[in-house]
């Protein structure tokens, strides 16, 4: 077998030694973001449940609240809410991201916060290589739009989205007035999710270099300082 296209001198044989290195032991670093302002939010609830789980697992947390962040394309990127989330989403490793299901879709104020997030600062990418978990509730009965839409929005953000996720149907019916989540079976899928999003955080964190390195960029990279060489020499 010949792969004249092939360049051996980027090419980089995939190896399960690649993985042989010491795991880091400080606490998994979680992000959790909500997509509804509501007094009574059951995204916020939600994800409140998932941040309380998450602790118990022996994660750090943050919960990054929407109020006052401006719409992208409206402010610089300086404004304080949009640095505070941009500085949450460079520290965390994983995240957790739940919107309500309206009109069929995931909400504006869920999708500004994803807007805000860009897919390269320099020569870092924010998102890439970190876990996620997608998570929606809904107004009626049980729906899959909205974490069907952040799969591709995850994937996009160059993403491990996690293989399960959770939707919660007739989500008024889920909380006590104290905004605790009842016991169900909701609330069990929600433990699974988070116990899957914290093993994934575990598997893949010390990993997400060569996880993420690719051959096509460093073909890329190659040529460029090529060009580069050769134009200092002209």
């Amino acid at each position: 077998m010949t792969l004249p296209q092939l360049d051996m001198e980027q090419y980089r044989q995939p190896d399960v030694s690649e993985f042989a290195r010491p795991a880091s032991t400080h606490k998994p670093r979680m992000l959790l973001l909500y997509g509804s302002l509501r007094e009574r939010s059951y995204s916020r609830l939600v994800i409140e449940e998932c941040a309380r789980l998450l602790t118990h697992m022996g994660a750090e947390v943050r919960v990054f609240d929407p109020t006052g962040l401006p719409q992208p394309d409206t402010d610089d990127g300086q404004h304080p809410k949009v640095q505070e989330l941009l500085e949450a989403v460079m520290w965390s490793e994983g995240q957790v991201w739940c919107s309500p299901e309206r009109h069929g879709a995931m909400t504006g104020i869920m999708k500004s916060q994803i807007d805000w997030i860009p897919l390269s600062l320099g020569s870092v990418r924010p998102t890439q290589g970190k876990t996620l978990a997608v998570m929606q509730v809904c107004g009626g009965s049980q729906s899959f739009n909205v974490v069907n839409q952040l799969r591709v929005l995850g994937r996009w953000m160059r993403m491990l989205t996690i293989p399960n996720q959770s939707s919660v149907a007739k989500a008024f019916l889920e909380f006590d007035d104290d905004g605790r989540m009842k016991p169900s079976a909701f609330y069990n899928r929600i433990v699974d999710v988070m116990e899957e999003l914290f093993k994934f955080t575990l598997l893949t964190r010390d990993h997400t270099a060569h996880l993420t390195d690719r051959y096509s960029e460093r073909v890329e990279s190659a040529e460029q300082l090529m060009q580069r060489v050769n134009q200092r020499a002209s």
